[in-house]
């Protein structure tokens, strides 16, 4: 399956509904003999994970993907890799667990050790569905806040309250450009938070 877009809302102030990780978890699932392995991870750490552990499983059969990630413009951006299980029975029930949860910017990997009996389409289905329910069950969730960098500027003078004033709001300076008249800062953090600047 590739990549698909779709649209969807914002989240507002407080909403709680979607949430994220900021760290790996994992969960599992046995089903006659074949066993999966789900790693649930934060959307940075997809690619890593991806290629260790398609290093470190090398025996297995199948290391099935689904990611969701919101892009600025406010669309999600998700997918569901098969990875050789045939079309439709990994890759996409694994991106429904991640949809109803209502999780973004994170990824659940699946890897797949065949136990010799064959699961047929609805078996595999809910044996990968249930892995990936199986990590977020065990997961920390946190709720999601969009990120944004923010551009701000003082004389001399007003600098240093600026940064108490940034640093009181939990935010992340990114960079400092100091000018003739002052600094500007770059600073990163929570929409909300932001906003409050």
């Amino acid at each position: 399956m590739e990549a698909a877009s779709q649209a969807i809302p914002l989240p507002g102030t407080g909403d709680t509904s979607i949430k994220t990780v900021t760290s790996e978890f994992e969960g599992f699932l046995e089903d006659r003999k074949s066993r999966f392995l789900a790693h649930l991870v934060p959307l940075d750490l997809f690619e890593q994970r991806l290629e260790e552990l398609r290093k470190e499983h090398r025996k297995a059969n199948h290391v099935v993907t689904a990611h969701r990630r919101l892009l600025d413009d406010g669309r999600i951006e998700e997918s569901g890799k098969d990875d050789g299980e045939p079309a439709g029975t990994s890759g996409m029930p694994t991106l429904r667990v991640l949809q109803g949860a209502g999780l973004i910017n994170c990824a659940v990997l699946i890897v797949r050790y065949f136990g010799g009996t064959k699961l047929g389409g609805g078996g595999l289905a809910r044996a990968y569905a249930g892995a990936a329910q199986d990590a977020i069950a065990n997961a920390e969730l946190v709720p999601f806040q969009k990120m944004l960098v923010k551009q701000v500027s003082a004389d001399f003078a007003a600098s240093s309250e600026l940064e108490r004033r940034i640093d009181g709001l939990g935010l992340t300076v990114l960079s400092r450009d100091y000018t003739e008249d002052g600094v500007t800062l770059t600073v990163e953090g929570p929409e909300e938070v932001l906003a409050a600047l």
